[in-house]
């Protein structure tokens, strides 16, 4: 990432009449903290500012915690031809699923990621793929527009950060990354709570829905690979949302034997949603990327039309 990006994005955020910021479709803990850590800064200055995130507009519930979700703008409420948009943590104009037109109308439109795939499909591309997390860039982008943090945003910064950098446990983790979890803890974060909420507390639903994915789950040892499924069926069963599954691939890849892991769930219209994780000796980017989607080394993910059995025997011949 050149800082020349970095002042010209300041400099388009300067002199807007608005900004409009918006996120990937599903949003994750990086997607949402990045997105209303600048929200945030931006409101405070008196910026004209709103954000939002494509349908399904749902928020994960052990996101509960990061403030400001109330004041997000629903996707179909969202500016036509926004005068400056940001996007966060979103590697192509497919990930914004209907907010996909409003990018293309922008008279400005910034990307922030850190991701590797990314398609640089802005008019100003903020990329940084060294960065542990797209709530590391909206950090620079703070600095660089020399506007104070508050609580909020440091909080919404914080989850960012411990989220994609699995509570500071991957090699992503630089003493940078500590320098700015330091710098946003002292604005009182509810360090004890926010782990609890984003990483330990789920609802006994979802605990029978992993026991019953846990047991269906196979090791390819010879690939050193695990994978397991979430069907419709398990979800419909057992009253649990597709969100809430998203830490499911965490409790997986523990698994000793596997370098990757894989879980695939399906989507109400049929589709599966692939989300790949790696120790690091294999690229799941690359995987992803084969199958129209895109992360970086170290996790990585994609949709597909085909069946679970097909998906797993591509995935298998990719490794």
């Amino acid at each position: 990432m050149s800082d020349t990006e970095l002042v010209r994005a300041a400099a388009a955020v300067r002199g807007a009449h608005h900004v409009a910021l918006a996120c990937h479709v599903n949003p994750d803990g990086d997607a949402l903290g990045s997105m209303l850590g600048l929200f945030h800064v931006l409101r405070a200055s008196g910026a004209n500012v709103l954000a939002s995130f494509p349908s399904p507009f749902i928020v994960a519930r052990h996101y509960r915690e990061l403030p400001g979700l109330e004041l997000l703008t629903k996707p179909e409420d969202f500016p036509d031809e926004p005068d400056v948009m940001i996007t966060f943590d979103c590697g192509s104009l497919g990930r914004l699923g209907d907010l996909a037109p409003a990018a293309k109308a922008a008279r400005e439109l910034i990307v922030i990621d850190h991701h590797i795939s990314n398609e640089r499909y802005g008019s100003i591309n903020v990329i940084d793929p060294k960065a542990a997390a797209s709530g590391w860039v909206v950090q620079r982008l703070v600095d660089t527009l020399d506007l104070p943090l508050n609580r909020d945003a440091a909080i919404s910064l914080y989850v960012a950060i411990v989220c994609d950098t699995g509570r500071f446990q991957y090699d992503t983790t630089t003493p940078e990354v500590f320098d700015l979890a330091r710098r946003l803890t002292e604005y009182d974060i509810p360090v004890a709570q926010l782990s609890r909420s984003l990483f330990e507390e789920h609802r006994f639903a979802y605990l029978q829905l992993l026991s019953e994915a846990l047991a269906a789950a196979e090791l390819v040892r010879e690939q050193r690979f695990v994978w397991t499924a979430v069907t419709q069926d398990m979800l419909c069963r057992h009253d649990v949302t597709i969100e809430e599954v998203e830490g499911l691939i965490d409790i997986l890849r523990r698994t000793e034997e596997a370098e990757v892991t894989c879980v695939l769930k399906e989507e109400a219209d049929g589709t599966i949603r692939v989300s790949l994780r790696s120790l690091g000796d294999v690229d799941v980017c690359r995987i992803a990327a084969a199958h129209g989607g895109g992360g970086h080394r170290y996790a990585a993910g994609f949709t597909s039309s085909l069946d679970v059995p097909t998906i797993v025997a591509r995935i298998r011949a990719a490794l």
